[in-house]
């Protein structure tokens, strides 16, 4: 073989394997979140621990800069990738899934012909969705109303609407646009409303927003390779009697839309706020060993609450009730969980050393849905719910200074999981500490 055969073959080769997949990466699917090469952190994770005050955790986290990254369960995708992405759309969880998210969220409601799809509530459409600037706005039970103003521009009375998914068809719900959830109190006119997008998110992509239903949320993460922790939300009483009957009939169909697409009990993690739901699940289906009950909180007494008629019950009475029914993971949010110690120091709360004494996994929500840019004090304006564990800035003095958080719950609190709004931040620090 001449040199120049030689090279020529070479050049070939080389053009060959810039365009032809190898054996070894024909089934690494990036795209679509499959495979290590698939988990893209991007620059936040990074920005966050380069802001870090030196410490032992700053150092730990600092050594594991150069990877790899791989997905894990201990980051969980809330509404997919919330902050920057509208939630609850294909786009949201698409991102969630290549932050390394092993378990994303669809929140599931109902439209008007009984179908389950992915939103917060069964009304939150006017502030979730492009609704009011379409046709569709007609079916919206409270009509978009623009603010009363003052002489000096103040508002007098914020601008409102509300729309309802459980007003429309599947089909319906499905035309609509995702944006991110956020009006203009403000505002004059029904484009004024649908901004609002706070400073610190963006409406950068926005461009588009896929609506999906339950059954769709499924189907995308099995291609995506994560698992599933749907919440089936409450809604009006009278309305989820005239389409599914009883509470009872709607949790049931939530479990057959789980069953009919195969999941498998150990891939998924139901959860909802109301209790019965979850004993419906324990008692009725195959879905109750992994059924989550999320607590709610009362930031204003420091409480969690609990609903009537449990509300009556001792706590600690309340809590070995649920045990004994099969309960196995609570969920109660992060200010719930962690404390401020007289030193400053950010410490495991007497709930959190409670139910862990009682038996009780532990999941928590909700990272990076603070703006804690300025602390974790609240501001006009800025309410940092999920850190109000700390109001006087002791801890959590900057963006920076959420990792201290996410490390208690980790490692003293020993959370299973936590929901984040951008899960490349959790999904860095479980690789980092070897969490699966």
């Amino acid at each position: 073989m001449s040199s120049t055969t030689t090279i020529h073959g070479l050049l070939l080769a080389a053009v060959l394997a810039a365009v032809v997949p190898t054996e070894a990466h024909a089934n690494d699917d990036s795209f679509s979140g499959k495979g290590p090469a698939a988990i893209q952190l991007g620059d936040r994770p990074f920005y966050l621990i380069d802001g870090m005050d030196d410490s032992p955790l700053k150092s730990r986290l600092m050594s594991c800069r150069k990877g790899p990254f791989k997905r894990t369960d201990f980051s969980i995708g809330h509404r997919g990738a919330a902050l920057r992405f509208p939630e609850h759309t294909k786009e949201s969880y698409e991102a969630g899934a290549r932050q390394g998210a092993g378990i994303v969220e669809c929140d599931v409601t109902f439209t008007r012909d009984g179908q389950l799809v992915c939103r917060h509530a069964e009304n939150d459409l006017h502030t979730t969705t492009n609704i009011l600037a379409t046709p569709l706005a007609s079916t919206c039970i409270k009509p978009f109303t623009p603010a009363v103003l003052d002489a000096n521009g103040n508002v007098v009375t914020p601008a409102s609407a509300e729309c309802r998914a459980s007003a429309l068809t599947l089909a319906e719900f499905k035309s609509l646009t995702g944006k991110m959830d956020a009006f203009n109190r403000a505002a004059r006119t029904v484009g004024e409303y649908l901004g609002g997008t706070a400073s610190w998110r963006t409406d950068l992509y926005t461009g588009r927003g896929t609506l999906m239903s339950f059954r769709e949320s499924i189907e995308l993460n099995q291609r995506l390779g994560v698992k599933h922790t749907p919440e089936l939300k409450g809604g009006d009483p009278a309305t989820i009697a005239q389409v599914f009957g009883s509470q009872e009939n709607y949790a049931l169909a939530f479990a057959a839309e789980l069953r009919n697409a195969r999941v498998r009990p150990r891939d998924v993690w139901p959860q909802s706020f109301n209790v019965e739901d979850v004993f419906t699940w324990l008692d009725k289906t195959e879905y109750g060993g992994q059924a989550v009950y999320l607590l709610d909180y009362n930031a204003s007494n420091d409480g969690i609450v609990i609903q009537p008629p449990y509300d009556q019950m001792p706590r600690a009475d309340y809590f070995r009730m649920l045990k004994q029914r099969g309960v196995r993971i609570i969920a109660p949010p992060i200010p719930a969980l962690l404390s401020i110690d007289g030193s400053g120091r950010i410490v495991p709360s007497q709930l959190a050393k409670d139910l862990k004494g009682w038996g009780f996994d532990i999941i928590t929500w909700t990272i990076e849905r603070s703006d804690l840019r300025k602390g974790a004090a609240a501001t006009p304006g800025n309410p940092t719910y999920y850190f109000d564990f700390d109001p006087n800035n002791r801890a959590i003095k900057k963006d920076s200074d959420l990792y201290k958080a996410l490390d208690v719950l980790a490692r003293e609190v020993k959370i299973l999981g936590i929901f984040s709004d951008w899960p490349a931040t959790v999904t860095y620090y479980a690789n980092c500490m070897g969490l699966k």
